[in-house]
């Protein structure tokens, strides 16, 4: 098998939850594209928008990202990445780098970390499992709970707030991928389990849904 991280999400509708995951999994997407190809982050993002998830995007039969949200992720990320990077890099292993991980993996790690600095509005455990959720999709071995490790405790250092009572993850396996490993499991919308008590941001008013996100 070969890494890649072109696959389509299952073929079904979607409210407000199904299309942010949808929009985060697009993110993950362009993110690896980026990363793989060297291509400048707002041409891919603007591929995206106008020939991915534009007017041809077919409503009836697919989950319809947030454009918004979709948008915002990939131009933090692609503006942020240096910061990014180093938070990441210090919560892996002492045996592994960052050059060392895969690159869905990164794409993963570096959306959900995004998410975790800019995004306060949606609660740090909904933002793990919508990016656990996204490594189910590829993978199928130790690679979903190293993202559930990482950015787990990533967010207790930037949102301590919402962890005063709960205990840390496990460190994440010290067995953790490298760039040599496959990557290319079909990619399946998952659903998100939000069971922490706390509001769900997909219930709130609806974001709007087309435009992209100005810097």
């Amino acid at each position: 098998m070969t890494e890649s991280a072109e696959r389509a999400p299952k073929k079904s509708n979607g409210g407000g939850t199904a299309r942010r995951s949808a929009a985060r999994l697009a993110a993950v997407q362009a993110l690896y594209q980026i990363d793989h190809s060297g291509e400048p982050g707002n041409q891919v993002l603007e591929e995206f928008l106008r020939f991915r998830l534009g007017d041809s995007f077919d409503t009836e039969q697919d989950v319809a990202p947030y454009k918004n949200l979709f948008s915002e992720i990939v131009a933090g990320v692609s503006e942020q990445e240096p910061g990014i990077d180093e938070i990441i890099s210090a919560t892996l292993s002492n045996k592994w780098t960052f050059e060392r991980v895969e690159i869905i993996l990164r794409a993963i790690l570096r959306a959900g970390v995004y998410e975790l600095q800019a995004c306060k509005d949606t609660p740090a455990r909904v933002v793990i499992t919508e990016y656990v959720d996204i490594a189910h999709a590829f993978y199928d071995g130790q690679e979903p709970g190293m993202v559930n490790g990482m950015l787990d405790r990533i967010s207790r250092n930037l949102r301590p707030g919402e962890f005063s009572d709960a205990k840390p993850a496990p460190d994440p396996a010290e067995g953790q991928p490298t760039d040599e490993g496959p990557a290319d499991q079909g990619l399946a919308e998952s659903g998100v389990a939000q069971d922490d008590g706390q509001q769900d941001p997909d219930q709130q008013d609806p974001e709007s849904e087309d435009g992209a996100v100005g810097s």
